[in-house]
């Protein structure tokens, strides 16, 4: 099933294609050069005349990586990854892939052969039988099925601007094994390709949009500006270089957005997270949505009393979707339409007035920022040097532990108890102070006396620790969050 090669005509007056063919012929037409895979029934020959053909296959060892590189692929080219999986369980690995590209809003097209529409509809038991479009659309942005040769250009088609336009995301093309074999003249095939044109167009922002958001950032007494996601994905970088530093606003990068401006920049305040949020008065969010990594805008990230607090700030949103504003706290001033557009409208309305925040707020942050830095030095330093107080306490107590282990064990010996026994009343000491004899030159101390001794150090090792994190996240800030590319669970702008 799914490896039949293609069809050739008798006679040279005419020449037939097939269902391989076409996809190829298809993905090739817009620009798609590479393939993430794992070949087998019924894409085993999609893959290696897809190679043939010369384009780049990259097997994986299981359908989830493959789709994650996919979805990387596409967040990093802005053209969507390609992903092919079999049926059934090979589609079902690389769900959690598609799901995730939807969510994060990276293009991506999930590419799964199946098994045969009329036998799975009446659930007559196929070979890997799974009804896998209505399994993918609840969790894919779009999902659509081919099931004629004539239709191949057409679904590759509708799955790439799924996929690119408006907000990114993951796409489901189902493919039936027996289309691939389906032969169909080679001129007609070719006219039933469609090469997409212009795939996510732009989406210029309303002038009464911009000129509502200059107004209110011109009234900010403490204005911030948040970088996301969106604002990455855009590769508008040069536009919004040039608005922050115009303007002369602090900015806070997310994780995902991490590069658009170095953290060294005087005007990043990635340093002073903690204090910028809920002391800024108007925030500004370029591609950046109010999720679980910014508190939702709410609670005592944002100086509010409790979690569903709203702390006062006034917020302006450019998103090129609509849909995203309100979805947390109130938006003042959305802005909707692509990064690039929306950034480069702001800098053409605001001329040579730009809007310039007040001194004694670029003082604040500044400072907060300086003290920031100097105590996460210190923290390192009394982390990770023995001369710290840390090293020191932690190699008292161990001492201690040693001695103390030894002379018990004599002392236990001396009275026929088993060296394993102990009441409950000092298992914790026993326990924690265990290490090597001592030497016995030196004077014994009554074991009880030392076993407290031990455990006062570990006690006051263990609180110092814990000061120094509660110093850390106080003055460094903390959002849980790691930041290599991707995080499992999605939503990380």
């Amino acid at each position: 099933m799914g490896t039949a090669e293609p069809h050739v005509a008798s006679s040279a007056a005419t020449q037939l294609t097939d269902g391989f063919q076409l996809v190829i012929d298809a993905l090739k037409l817009n620009g798609i050069d590479t393939l993430f895979a794992l070949p087998g029934i019924p894409i085993t020959d999609l893959t290696r005349r897809a190679q043939a053909e010369g384009l780049r296959v990259l097997s994986f060892r299981h359908e989830q990586n493959a789709g994650y590189a996919a979805s990387i692929a596409g967040f990093l080219t802005q053209k969507p990854g390609i992903c092919l999986t079999v049926s059934a369980p090979g589609f079902l690995n690389g769900m959690n892939a598609l799901a995730h590209a939807t969510t994060n809003c990276f293009p991506m097209i999930l590419i799964s052969g199946s098994s045969e529409r009329e036998i799975v509809d009446l659930q007559q038991g196929d070979y890997e039988e799974l009804d896998q479009l209505a399994i993918a659309k609840p969790l894919a942005k779009a999902a659509y099925r081919v099931l004629h040769a004539e239709d191949i250009g057409i679904g590759i088609a509708r799955a790439i601007r799924a996929a690119c336009s408006g907000r990114p995301g993951g796409v489901y093309l189902d493919l039936p094994a027996k289309l691939f074999a389906q032969a169909i003249d080679a001129e007609a095939g070719k006219r039933t390709l469609i090469k997409v044109v212009d795939p996510a167009p732009k989406q210029i922002p309303a002038p009464e949009a911009v000129k509502r958001a200059l107004d209110l950032l011109r009234s900010a007494k403490k204005p911030l500006i948040i970088l996301g996601k969106g604002a990455a994905y855009a590769q508008a970088d040069a536009e919004i270089k040039n608005l922050i530093e115009k303007t002369g606003i602090p900015y806070l990068p997310m994780s995902m957005a991490k590069g658009l401006l170095p953290d060294t920049h005087e005007q990043c305040a990635s340093a002073a997270r903690s204090f910028v949020l809920p002391a800024a008065d108007v925030v500004m969010l370029i591609g950046a949505r109010l999720n679980w990594l910014l508190s939702h805008g709410k609670g005592k990230t944002w100086g509010g009393k409790s979690a569903k607090d709203w702390g006062g700030q006034r917020f302006i949103q450019i998103d090129i979707s609509p849909q995203e504003a309100d979805s947390n706290v109130r938006i003042d001033a959305p802005v909707v339409g692509d990064i690039g557009s929306c950034v480069s409208a702001l800098l053409h309305s605001m001329g040579n007035s730009s809007p310039q925040p007040p001194a004694q707020w670029l003082s604040a942050v500044a400072e907060k920022k300086k003290g920031n830095v100097a105590g996460g030095r210190r923290y390192r330093f009394l982390r990770l040097g023995d001369a710290g107080e840390s090293g020191r306490l932690a190699e008292a107590a161990g001492r201690l532990a040693q001695c103390d282990q030894r002379e018990e064990e004599g002392q236990r010996g001396e009275n026929g108890r088993d060296a394993g026994e102990e009441s409950d009343a000092d298992e914790f000491p026993q326990r924690a102070c265990r290490r090597a004899r001592p030497d016995q030159s030196q004077p014994r101390r009554d074991p009880g006396e030392r076993r407290r001794e031990c455990a006062r150090l570990h006690s006051q090792h263990r609180r110092h620790v814990q000061a120094e994190e509660a110093h850390r996240r106080r003055h460094l800030g903390h959002h849980g969050h790691r930041h290599g590319l991707l995080r499992g669970g999605g939503g990380g702008d």
